[in-house]
């Protein structure tokens, strides 16, 4: 078993907990990155509201990817959150 696969194996536990974690607390977590966000903004006075809203985004993703990592739909794939927005059609 290679180094990488043994940290694998030994980080699973901890990987599993973090995911248990956001789905408990996921409504708090969401909160506490809008309240961030609002924060950070106003201290900018706005110059980086883009930029923020991006990260925030990025963190929310993230932490949805977390929460739902073993949700899977009838066909095998992954559900998508609700309140996630559909990519336009090109």
């Amino acid at each position: 078993m290679g180094l990488l696969d043994n940290l694998k194996h030994k980080l699973s536990p901890a990987k599993d907990k973090v995911s248990g974690l956001a789905q408990q607390h996921g409504g708090k977590i969401t909160h506490g990155l809008d309240k961030a966000a609002k924060v950070v903004d106003e201290k900018t006075k706005g110059k980086y509201s883009n930029r923020i809203q991006t990260g925030t985004g990025k963190a929310r993703d993230a932490m949805d990817r977390l929460a739902h990592k073993g949700d899977t739909d009838a066909g095998g794939g992954r559900t998508v959150p609700r309140d996630t927005p559909t990519p336009p059609a090109s």
